[in-house]
């Protein structure tokens, strides 16, 4: 992201553990995931659709979303996101903290 140098996308590399989920929130850019290894659900405005290794996920901007880790392995994917820094926010429009931006 914008630490490194780029204003107009950022690219961020997650593992998701085996039975976890991400926070159900959304953004406002599109983003398109990567799935290398893992499998789960991606929940988009409540309609829920499954995905395994080597799997693309589109979500268009400002789409409330969760990916949801249903395996017995990680998942393993890699997000591009088409702004930079990226303001995720809750379902509700509330401004969330990334993990890597926390001390």
């Amino acid at each position: 992201g914008p630490q490194d140098g780029l204003n107009g996308m950022e690219v961020w590399m997650q593992t998701i553990d085996a039975g976890a989920a991400t926070p159900v929130h959304r953004h406002d850019c599109d983003e398109v995931i990567v799935v290398h290894s893992g499998r789960g659900t991606c929940m988009i405005d409540g309609e829920v659709s499954e995905f395994g290794p080597n799997s693309t996920l589109i979500l268009p901007a400002n789409v409330v979303h969760q990916i949801c880790n249903t395996g017995d392995d990680d998942i393993f994917m890699v997000a591009t996101l088409g702004m930079s820094p990226v303001r995720v926010q809750t379902a509700e429009g509330e401004l969330m903290d990334l993990p890597w931006y926390q001390s």
